[in-house]
């Protein structure tokens, strides 16, 4: 299991992408939560099975249709989550 935060850059914000991040997170089986950063990011913390992380990242360069992901910063965190997958 890889725990990890991101933070993803670009038109992020008004565009659906937390919506997205949890329903990608739903179909993936993946725990923790997503939110809007005042500085026009969006946050993700996320506990990932090793096999689907790549995937995970993927959707997330991706984005929903009138998101633009200009970059992620990904970093390893000590705490893991377990059950679902929350917008907050």
């Amino acid at each position: 299991m890889k725990n990890c935060r991101c933070i993803v850059r670009g038109r992020v914000q008004g565009v659906w992408f937390r919506r997205y991040t949890q329903n990608v997170a739903n179909e993936l089986g993946i725990s923790g939560w997503v939110r809007n950063l005042e500085d026009g990011s969006v946050e993700v913390e996320a506990s990932v099975p090793e096999e689907l992380f790549e995937s995970f990242i993927a959707a997330l360069r991706k984005g929903p249709p009138l998101a633009r992901v200009d970059d992620i910063e990904i970093e390893e965190i000590p705490r893991s989550y377990s059950g679902g997958f929350e917008v907050r």
